[in-house]
């Protein structure tokens, strides 16, 4: 007789918003908290470093998840892992909506908000032809020029989610989350610099940095560290391309369809519908300012529990055995997104 095979396990899942591609995890309150524990404490530990050292928290947060993935093998930690990296992270993205006004997005005018909108669309397109280019498949280039062109690690995991793991694994997705961290932190020092050399003003410099870096905490804090004026103009456009996630995953959602027989076609995801709705909510000013403050803390928290829950369910050996060639897409992105915020902010924006 032969021996009998054992039967391979499941790679590990994580990001899916939907809930469709992997069971909500079955557990008491007990089954949750160990994984849930181990979350926690490795975004504190990042979040330790990222206040004392000015460290990016997602960046911090992925290489601590990275640092801790043997722990994957645990099954003891599934449940909390999976609800950290499902359940956080759609709250995480509804509450991003208390960063963005209707009144915000319409105070740029519509020249910008064209060119704000053509940037993304343009630098998602970037992201599929470099992908092309370099052997990778449609669905990797929008996740990374995606991730480049809406809001860094957010967009990413979302994008993942839509795009399903039969177009996208554990491995690329934790690789795209590992370039969008370190070009954003580039960003941060590199970006004013040139918006210095350039000797753009307030509002040219804020468009610029607004509209080219990937990351929220990292668009702020190149905007105020080149001034308090370029940080506010920074601020209202990198938040418009937030409040473009809605929609880039609708239209994704309709390019890439459910994989299998009997797939479900999915509509809008009630995260997305919560997201717009508190952005409406807030758009009103009835959101007290401690609310607010309290409810931008949790969508940091959460989403930063998300990315480290998902760097400790990623399988390295897919990680590992990409090499450094999925990184020149995201790069082919960011260096276009620059190139088209800088010409943006130059030659569109008066002021």
């Amino acid at each position: 007789m032969e021996p009998m095979q054992a039967k391979p396990r499941p790679l590990p899942m994580a990001a899916d918003l939907y809930g469709d591609i992997e069971p909500s995890p079955k557990a008491s309150w007990r089954g949750y908290m160990p994984g849930l524990l181990v979350v926690g404490a490795g975004t504190l530990a990042a979040g330790f470093i990222s206040d004392h050292y000015g460290a990016p928290l997602t960046l911090m947060a992925l290489l601590i998840g990275l640092a801790l993935n043997f722990l994957s093998d645990d099954a003891r930690l599934n449940a909390g892992l999976g609800l950290a990296s499902r359940s956080l992270l759609r709250w995480g993205i509804v509450l991003i909506g208390v960063r963005v006004t209707f009144g915000q997005i319409a105070a740029l005018g519509p020249v910008a908000l064209a060119a704000i909108v053509s940037i993304v669309a343009l630098v998602i397109a970037v992201g599929v032809l470099a992908a092309r280019r370099l052997g990778f498949s449609d669905a990797f280039g929008v996740l990374a020029g995606g991730a480049v062109a809406i809001c860094g690690a957010s967009a990413a995991l979302a994008l993942a989610t839509t795009l399903g793991e039969r177009r996208i694994n554990q491995g690329q997705l934790t690789l795209v989350l590992v370039g969008i961290s370190a070009m954003s932190a580039a960003a941060l020092v590199l970006y004013p610099i040139l918006a210095h050399m350039l000797a753009l003003s307030d509002l040219k410099a804020g468009f610029m940095l607004g509209a080219a870096i990937h990351d929220v905490a990292q668009t702020l804090g190149a905007g105020y560290a080149y001034s308090p004026g370029a940080g506010e103009i920074a601020a209202i456009v990198k938040l418009t391309r937030v409040a473009l996630l809605a929609p880039v995953l609708a239209v994704v959602a309709l390019f890439f369809r459910p994989d299998g027989t009997g797939a479900k076609r999915q509509g809008v995801p009630w995260f997305v519908i919560g997201f717009f709705a508190l952005a409406g909510v807030n758009s009103l000013g009835v959101i007290p300012v401690v609310v607010a403050g309290v409810a931008e803390q949790l969508a940091t928290a959460m989403l930063a529990c998300a990315v480290t829950a998902t760097a400790i369910r990623s399988p390295m050996r897919q990680l590992t055995a990409g090499g450094p060639q999925p990184l020149l897409v995201i790069l082919a992105a960011t260096v276009v997104a620059l190139a088209l915020a800088t010409s943006g902010g130059v030659f569109l924006i008066a002021g």
